[in-house]
Formats: structure tokens, C-alpha cells, sequence
């Protein structure tokens, strides 16, 4: 992949995560659904060096003083990656020629790592089980995930 096609594809990511934060912001004045904690995602990530993947309640792990920091950039590098993998899935000449498809598929395949990795790593549970609401937790996710899809392909065809 050129140094162009991949600054491309990082943007693709970058601009899904910022429309997807747009959305957590909206939704948040409209609706009243809490804001992402992104501290609690870097703490997570920091109690990530000692081995520990999966907690019972992250706000009962040790805090770690950047953690708010850490969280935002590995939420933004997330992103990033995302659009890497998306734009190396479906080829770079898709970036010529954006179709939503591809971004929609993958951006609903990334809910995966929310469902099975992060929500249990925080300690919500598989798929945010042990969430007051998991399907309206669900929904959500699947929602935000729609929009980063959106953001992706909006994204593309700017920087196409």
C-alpha cells in the first residue's frame, strides 16, 4: 500500500471515529444516552501491560492518572486501523470509487471487538450482557457502528 493510499485510509478511520463521536454527542443532547467513557477504555488499555484482559469492574481496577488521554487515542487509533483494514479488504481503487456496502459490512464486523473483547474487558459482560439493558445496549452499538460505516464511506469519497 503507497504512502497516499494509506494517509487515505487512515482519514477513511479518523472520520468515521470523529462522525461516530458527533453522533455519541447528539444522541447524548436528544436522547439523554451517556457519553462514551473513554477514561474507563484507557484504563482498560493500561491494564492491558500487567496481563489483564478481562475485569470484573473496570471502575474497581486501579485508575491510571492519563487515563482519559489514553483512552481518546486508542479510540482514534482504533478508528485509524479500521480504515486500513477496510481499504485493504476491498482494494484501493475503492477509494477512487466509494461504495457504501463494503463500509457498512465492516463497520458492522467491528462490533465484534466491542461485543467480545471490550464490553467483557470492562466487565459488562459478552455482547454487554451484564448491562442494565443489553439490548438496548446492543442496539446502540449497532447503531454507532451504522454511523462510523457512514462516516467511512463519507469520508472516502472526500479524500477519493
Amino acid at each position: 500500500m503507497s504512502a497516499d493510499i494509506l494517509l487515505r485510509a487512515a482519514l477513511v478511520g479518523i472520520g468515521a471515529t470523529i462522525l461516530m463521536d458527533l453522533w455519541a454527542i447528539l444522541i447524548n443532547r436528544v436522547a439523554g444516552i451517556p457519553l462514551p467513557n473513554w477514561g474507563l477504555v484507557g484504563r482498560w488499555v493500561w491494564h492491558l501491560k500487567d496481563g489483564k484482559v478481562f475485569h470484573d469492574d473496570i471502575g474497581r481496577a486501579a485508575p491510571y492518572r492519563g487515563e482519559a488521554a489514553l483512552g481518546w487515542l486508542f479510540h482514534y487509533a482504533v478508528g485509524l486501523v479500521y480504515g486500513v483494514i477496510l481499504v485493504a479488504a476491498v482494494g484501493p481503487e475503492w477509494l477512487a470509487a466509494p461504495t457504501f456496502l463494503p463500509a457498512f459490512i465492516w463497520g458492522i464486523v467491528t462490533v465484534g471487538a466491542g461485543w467480545f473483547l471490550l464490553a467483557p474487558g470492562l466487565g459488562a459482560g459478552w455482547a454487554a450482557s451484564k448491562t442494565p439493558n443489553p439490548t438496548k445496549s446492543r442496539a446502540l452499538n449497532l447503531l454507532a457502528h451504522t454511523v462510523f460505516a457512514i462516516g467511512m464511506y463519507g469520508t472516502a469519497l472526500l479524500v477519493g
